[in-house]
């Protein structure tokens, strides 16, 4: 079965950012399929000029690659929806977002959803996220995906990685997602329990 990878790589006016993580992130799943052979993601990528475009790189294990851009509009996200999917897999950033679509359709009438495993929080169905419990920023050990921006956010001390479950979240006062279009972005301050539905 053909397996379609995918990066989403932020692009405002020309200019690329943090390619190299999403470069690592595409060498490692490589890979971790065994193959040794890739090509620079900043060769291909020759962005429109203008605007805030989101860079779609589409790319699979036989070496097929191609590059799209797309207008981008942020989505709001006020309220989420705890869902409980223990058996979702969703290890590298595949093109193929059914089984997360599937869960999205099911968030009623909030925003967004967020995704408990075991009974630990993971991911929405677009972003990492990060909790502050008043002295730090923590996001969870073991998300859905590793994400680029939570890579970078991690490297540079600004994140620490703990196991949070569901009834921890009393415990923090702000919340806040994260991914490449968004970079880090705080949806709650002070009342976390407020934006759960």
């Amino acid at each position: 079965m053909k397996i379609d990878f995918l990066e989403t790589i932020k692009v405002l006016d020309g200019r690329v950012y943090n390619i190299s993580y999403h470069q690592k992130r595409y060498e490692s799943v490589l890979n971790f399929y065994g193959i040794k052979k890739c090509i620079q993601l900043k060769d291909i990528i020759h962005p429109p000029q203008n605007a805030l475009q989101r860079c779609r790189v589409i790319y699979d294990l036989e070496g097929d690659i191609e590059c799209s851009y797309h207008s981008y509009k942020k989505r709001k996200v006020e309220r989420l929806k705890l869902l409980h999917a223990d058996t979702l897999e969703y290890t590298h950033k595949y093109a193929n977002r059914e089984s997360l679509e599937l869960l999205f359709s099911q968030k009623e009438n909030c925003d967004e959803i967020l995704i408990v495993k075991n009974g630990l929080l993971c991911d929405t169905s677009i972003a990492n996220i990060a909790l502050f419990d008043g002295r730090k920023w923590v996001t969870p050990k073991t998300p859905l995906l590793e994400g680029t921006t939570r890579q970078r956010l991690l490297e540079s001390g600004f994140l620490t990685v703990k196991n949070i479950a569901v009834e921890d979240l009393k415990m923090y006062s702000q919340m806040a997602l994260m991914n490449a279009m968004i970079d880090f972005d705080i949806i709650a301050d002070k009342k976390i329990e407020e934006i759960i539905c």
